[in-house]
């Protein structure tokens, strides 16, 4: 019965033309290696090499049956791969990318969806901002994150959107409440707004700056706050006006801002949530688990978008 073990020193040898140099490379003795290929060949009932001086040189059966032995080592070392992530997976660490809203109001209940299935697992929920994100994928800190759309370069990454999550404008005035807030009161209004390391980058800004386009104008920041729950405090002491994401603003206000409420923008206004990962990867059983569980969350609290 042919074993790996031989298939290994036979690729070996092909390789280095060699049972020396074959045995050095895997770290056998030569005596060893050469056994290893007799075997073989009496399993076979044929030669796979021709010894010639210190070398040998593959017979036309080595030659045919090289590809089957690389497919071979390479289906054990998948499957040697496989039986490793799905051990990572009830014992190992599981780790995914969340900006900083979605994680709000979704990542609590994340990790303890998580923690159902795999007790025995360790969780990091990584990033603050979808920039901030973006790169821990690109750098293979993580495998997989959710991020809000306009800020993601799609060069090299596969992009799912799962879910869109309406902006809003929240004040403390009863008054500003009362319509939809246009572009052209947008443009006048006084803002305090989050995510200020990243301002030139959010989310949020982006929408909101392509939504005041035709103004002329950007939005009026009368302050700059890094979290989103500054600035809703902030909105509720009545020294500014904020845009921040719906689900973000049903879940803040009762609590940081009871006196505040919100009203949609006019035309509508959204951020585009989006599952994201590197094009090129092969997702481990960790990564999936997150992706599904993620997006079940992410899409009983923000409007569902499914894929065409």
């Amino acid at each position: 019965m042919l074993s790996l073990h031989q298939l290994r020193c036979f690729l070996a040898a092909y390789e280095q033309g060699s049972l020396t140099a074959a045995a050095e490379q895997l770290g056998y003795a030569q005596p060893s290696v050469s056994e290893q290929i007799r075997t073989l060949e009496r399993s076979l009932g044929t030669p796979l090499f021709i010894r010639v001086g210190r070398g040998v040189v593959p017979t036309p059966t080595a030659e045919t049956m090289r590809p089957y032995a690389e497919r071979a080592i390479a289906a054990a070392e998948e499957a040697r791969r496989v039986a490793q992530e799905v051990t990572a997976l009830e014992t190992g660490t599981i780790r995914f990318g969340m900006f900083g809203t979605a994680r709000l109001y979704a990542g609590a209940g994340l990790v303890a969806d998580v923690l159902a299935r795999h007790p025995g697992v360790r969780v990091e929920l990584i990033g603050q901002n979808s920039s901030d994100v973006q790169e821990s994928l690109r750098r293979g800190r993580i495998e997989a994150a959710m991020i809000a759309v306009p800020t993601v370069s799609s060069e090299g990454m596969a992009v799912t959107p799962v879910a869109r999550d309406e902006l809003v404008y929240i004040s403390s005035d009863p008054e500003k409440l009362r319509s939809p807030v246009t572009a052209h009161r947008l443009s006048q209004a006084s803002l305090v707004m989050p995510e200020t390391t990243w301002r030139a980058d959010d989310s949020t800004r982006i929408v909101l700056r392509q939504m005041l386009h035709e103004t002329g104008r950007n939005p009026q920041t009368r302050i700059e706050v890094e979290d989103v729950e500054t600035a809703v405090e902030l909105v509720g002491m009545g020294l500014a006006d904020s845009v921040v994401p719906r689900g973000a603003a049903e879940q803040l206000l009762p609590r940081l801002a009871p006196q505040a409420g919100w009203v949609s923008l006019r035309p509508r206004q959204y951020d585009v949530l989006a599952i994201v990962h590197r094009a090129d990867a092969s997702l481990s059983p960790a990564a999936q688990l997150m992706i599904e569980l993620a997006t079940k969350r992410i899409q009983e609290i923000a409007e569902p978008v499914h894929p065409r």
